[in-house]
């Protein structure tokens, strides 16, 4: 398991910043070591396909200045982990139910 600054959820890290490297991702997990909800949130993540498809990437904001000022952004200027984007939509500590229906609706709306 890769724990660099960004991972992609299929095969290791591409090198980059966060902000380059998150854009082309559908779902960007923004995480950080030691976080209780982080680690609760990925183990879920474990025992779903979405956590092995190439349209998802962990973002450590520790390693990533650009993510964590991201995350900052949508978090009432805190460094609220995890956030999540789902089709460039953020949701701060959500729930894995909550991750799964989003992208679940992501997947079904049509393409703009």
């Amino acid at each position: 398991m890769d724990h660099d600054g960004v991972n992609s959820g299929a095969g290791g890290g591409a090198g980059g910043g966060g902000a380059e490297r998150a854009a082309g991702s559908d779902v960007v997990l923004y995480w950080r070591p030691l976080c209780s909800f982080c680690l609760q949130l990925r183990f879920g993540l474990l025992f779903t396909r979405l956590r092995y498809s190439r349209r998802f990437t962990r973002v450590n904001i520790w390693k990533s200045p650009d993510a964590a000022a991201f995350v900052r952004s949508v978090a009432d200027g805190n460094e609220t982990v995890p956030t999540v984007t789902v089709a460039g939509r953020p949701m701060v500590n959500p729930s894995l139910r909550q991750l799964l229906r989003a992208v679940r609706e992501s997947d079904a709306s049509p393409a703009s």
